[in-house]
C-alpha cells in the first residue's frame, strides 16, 4: 500500500526485514547520517510517516557510524505501526526526529552487568550490552518471550554477551519459564553491579520488585525504560508523566526513557498506559476500513 508523502523527503529505508515467524515484528535500516552520529544506547527517535502521520516513539535498536544508519525494530500492533510494515525498501520515512532522552548509563562495573530484554525489548537492549561490552564489563544477556516464534537477535545478542540466557514461557526454546526466573537464579548465586531490563511495563514492574531486597534476594541497581508511555517525546505535552515511589512526577521522555525501576509506581504507570486503548482500536479498525476498500476497487 501507498503511504502519501514518503517518496520526496525523509529518511530512506535501506533495509527492511521481518524477525519472527508470526511476522509481528519487523527491523528497517535507514539511512540518517547526523543520528547515526549521536546516537548511544537508551536513545529513541520519534517517527512520523507522513504529514497526517502520528508521531511514534521507537528505541533505537542499532546504529552504524560509519555507514550513517540506524536500525529500529517495530512491534505490529496499532495503526501507525501496521502502516509503517507496508514501507519497502526505497521508500522513505517523512520524519524522525532525534536522538532523544538520555543516553544509558555506561560505565565499567566491578561485577557482571545483567541485561534483560522481553519480546520487541530486545532490540532496545541490544545497544546498551554492546556498549557495556565495549566499556569492558561482564554482560550476562537474559531475553525472553511467549514462544520460540517471538524471539529475535539470538546471534546479535550472543555476540556482545559473555553469556546469553534463552527463556520462553512455553520452554518452546531455552528453558521453560519467565525472564524473572532467570534473573532470581543469577542474582541468587553471585554478585551483580547492575541490572537494565526493557520490555512490556509488567515485566519490567516484576524483575525491579524481585530486585528490591525480597524474600531473601539481595538488593540490586535495576534500570527500566518507561518508552511505553510516551507520545509527544519532547516534554510538552505531559502524556509521558509517572509518579516515583516517593510520589514526585517525573516525565519519561526527558527524565529517562531509562531510569531508576525502584523508583517508578508501575501501577499507576499500567493504568495510564492504557487510557487511549478505545481510541487506538477504533483508528486501526478504521485503517483496516480503508485498506480494504482500496484493494476491492483495485481489483475492478
Amino acid at each position: 500500500m501507498d503511504v502519501p508523502g514518503v517518496q520526496g523527503r525523509g529518511y530512506k529505508i535501506l533495509e527492511k526485514r521481518y524477525l519472527n515467524e508470526p511476522k509481528t515484528v519487523f527491523e528497517m535500516v535507514i539511512e540518517a547520517p547526523q543520528l547515526a552520529k549521536k546516537a548511544h544506547g537508551g536513545n529513541f527517535v520519534m517517527v512520523r510517516l507522513h504529514e497526517q502521520g502520528e508521531r511514534v516513539p521507537l528505541t533505537i535498536g542499532d546504529y552504524d557510524r560509519k555507514k550513517g544508519t540506524i536500525s529500529i525494530a517495530v512491534l505490529v500492533i496499532g495503526k501507525s505501526t501496521k502502516e509503517m510494515s507496508t514501507l519497502e525498501v526505497g521508500q522513505k520515512i517523512y520524519d524522525l526526529v532525534g536522538p532523544l532522552g538520555a543516553e544509558a548509563h555506561i560505565e565499567k562495573f566491578p561485577d557482571p552487568v545483567i541485561i534483560v530484554g522481553g519480546g520487541v525489548g530486545i532490540a532496545a537492549v541490544y545497544p546498551q550490552a554492546r556498549e557495556l561490552k565495549e566499556a569492558g564489563n561482564h554482560v550476562i544477556s537474559i531475553i525472553g518471550a511467549r514462544n520460540t516464534g517471538l524471539l529475535f537477535w539470538r546471534e546479535k545478542m550472543k555476540a556482545v554477551s559473555d553469556e546469553l540466557i534463552i527463556m520462553t514461557d512455553d520452554g518452546s526454546e531455552g528453558k521453560k519459564g519467565f525472564v524473572t526466573d532467570a534473573v532470581r537464579e543469577v542474582i541468587r548465586s553471585r554478585k551483580i553491579s547492575r541490572i537494565i531490563a526493557i520490555g512490556p511495563l509488567i515485566m519490567m514492574k516484576m524483575v525491579a520488585k524481585l530486585t528490591s531486597g525480597v524474600d531473601g534476594l539481595p538488593k540490586v541497581s535495576t534500570w527500566v525504560s518507561l518508552n511505553p508511555i510516551m507520545i509527544d517525546g519532547t516534554g510538552m505535552c505531559g502524556g509521558c508523566r509517572y509518579f516515583t515511589s516517593d510520589h514526585k512526577m517525573k516525565y519519561a521522555c526527558v527524565d529517562g526513557p531509562d531510569v531508576d525501576g525502584h523508583n517508578v509506581d508501575f501501577d499507576n504507570l499500567m493504568k495510564r498506559n492504557s487510557r487511549f486503548k478505545e481510541q487506538e482500536l477504533k483508528s486501526l479498525h478504521k485503517y483496516d476500513e480503508c485498506c480494504a476498500v482500496k484493494i476491492a476497487l483495485e481489483k475492478r
